[in-house]
């Protein structure tokens, strides 16, 4: 099999990033590309076309070669819940929930296998796969049941290349420590060193380059600039460079950061446009007066509706919402919106009832079994009859109540055809579903913030827009374009 590896000398390093950009520019070269990435510990997740749930860094990949998303191309997904435990997601199903001393001995053997048999299965239908690693390699106390760096590169003898990350600091101890810290036979794979996110005049750096060459005998054969291109997150890492760097616009949207927060990349489409800053908050963060509040998804709704509570937090968006506020809710978010949620089997941990925000006539029950499904509906607001496609992940049953007046029928309103999947209140203001992606619909997301621009007596923006998965297409390229310019692979690639 021809494959590539890409380590980093630490999380966030860029590995990601790196990866998307090879998938493209091996894919612009005609090989038919698949990304992969043996284990991935993530609570940003996608749905494949079959049903499956995979990180949604793999099918950012995917979009980078010009593929369907496979659940081949993650075998292994670990969706962190607190408490040291993470539920496990094997060949795109859940299997069960671990803590993290136990996993090795629980799952290990069956995991490696999905991990050959995966690899197996891609090679019989792509040309090349790209393989990703997750944090670092030189974990010494993690390799023994570390299944996703080194163990796969060994075991397709791929070529590796190692990322660092300058822009934090300690870029040179990074490799050299890394490198010390493999096996000879690992060490052996790595034929290229990345230096990622770099500022400032390639020159200055130079010399560092070449000590680092010396030393370790491996080629530098990559500077890359920093880029201020919105690529998708893998982890709430992410977050924390953007909170801060947003300027003010027109339309300032406040996005919750719950403690264990998910699929956030359902927000990057209005980062993308122009005229809205999105800033996240923490719980204990001056909540402010935003043109619209966004409770997000969680893996563990329950523990999350707690923080909420204790910070202070449900009581400023419940004044919020109060003062004629804009709330909306999204799949974990959708649930605390309505009036008590209940755990009786204890998935989420200890707390088996709990009340909600109260914004919406909604309770909700978290069921063992869980819904991962690709979704294709059409709207009723906040205008009639656009077609929408998302997906849903959650393992809660939603139901409406009738409040004491019995007017829940009149009040509120179904998002869409499918009324199970959202509602809305009369007055537009309080807004709740399970639909993952939305924001990712041209015209309902402009639709949405037409809504909310009125309201601040601001001119309507033009609803015939391409859907984000083009806008999602310029970034790839031109990532690609920035990794192409600035890294030689000569060595290491195929012709």
């Amino acid at each position: 099999m021809k494959a590539i590896m890409v380590v980093g000398t630490t999380s966030h390093a860029g590995k990601s990033f790196i990866s998307a950009a090879l998938c493209r520019i091996l894919s612009r070269q005609g090989w038919r590309v698949a990304p992969f990435k043996g284990q991935n510990m993530a609570l940003n997740a996608y749905v494949t076309p079959t049903g499956g749930e995979i990180g949604y860094a793999q099918a950012v990949q995917a979009w980078a070669a010009g593929v369907t998303p496979w659940v081949e191309m993650n075998p292994i997904l670990l969706k962190p819940q607190g408490d040291m435990t993470s539920q496990v997601i094997m060949r795109g199903k859940p299997i069960g929930y671990t803590k993290a001393a136990d996993y090795y001995e629980k799952y290990f053997d069956s995991g490696w296998q999905a991990i050959q048999d995966s690899l197996k299965q891609l090679s019989a239908e792509f040309d090349f796969v790209v393989c990703e690693g997750a944090g670092s390699p030189a974990e010494i106390n993690l390799k023994h049941r570390d299944l996703t760096n080194m163990r796969v590169a060994r075991y397709l003898n791929a070529p590796t290349l190692l990322v660092v990350d300058i822009d934090r600091g300690g870029a040179f101890a990074h490799v050299v420590g890394t490198l010390a810290l493999l096996e000879p036979e690992e060490r052996q794979l790595i034929e290229g060193i990345v230096i990622n996110k770099f500022r400032g005049q390639r020159s200055i750096l130079q010399s560092g380059i070449d000590w680092l060459e010396e030393y370790t005998g491996i080629p530098v054969v990559g500077v890359i600039p920093w880029t201020n291109h919105l690529f998708p997150a893998e982890d709430s890492l992410d977050l924390l460079d953007r909170r801060a760097s947003k300027p003010s616009r027109e339309i300032t949207i406040a996005v919750i950061r719950l403690p264990r927060i998910a699929n956030f990349t359902d927000f990057d489409p209005l980062e993308a446009e122009p005229t809205v800053a999105v800033k996240y908050l923490n719980p204990d963060d001056n909540l402010g007066y935003p043109d619209a509040v966004i409770l997000p998804g969680s893996k563990t709704t329950l523990a999350d509706l707690r923080v909420l509570h204790e910070s202070g937090m449900a009581k400023a968006i419940e004044d919020y919402a109060a003062a004629g506020g804009t709330v909306m809710g999204i799949c974990g978010g959708f649930q605390m919106l309505g009036q008590v949620l209940s755990d009786p089997e204890g998935l989420e941990g200890d707390d088996d009832f709990f009340p909600g925000l109260k914004l919406l006539p909604l309770k909700t029950t978290i069921t063992r079994n869980k819904i991962v499904r690709q979704r294709h509906v059409t709207s009723h607001f906040p205008q009639t009859g656009l077609p929408v496609e998302g997906y849903e992940i959650h393992q809660g049953r939603s139901w409406l109540v009738e409040s004491k007046r019995g007017k829940i029928k009149s009040e509120y309103q179904p998002l869409f055809d499918d009324p199970g999947l959202g509602i809305v209140n009369n007055a537009q203001l309080i807004w709740g579903c399970y639909l993952h992606g939305l924001f990712d619909n041209g015209a309902w997301r402009r639709a949405w913030l037409n809504h909310l621009r009125q309201g601040r007596g601001l001119r309507s923006l033009p609803t015939g827009v391409p859907n984000y998965r083009e806008q999602r297409e310029v970034v790839l390229d031109a990532i690609a374009d920035l990794v192409a310019e600035h890294i030689n692979l000569k060595s290491i690639l195929p012709r």
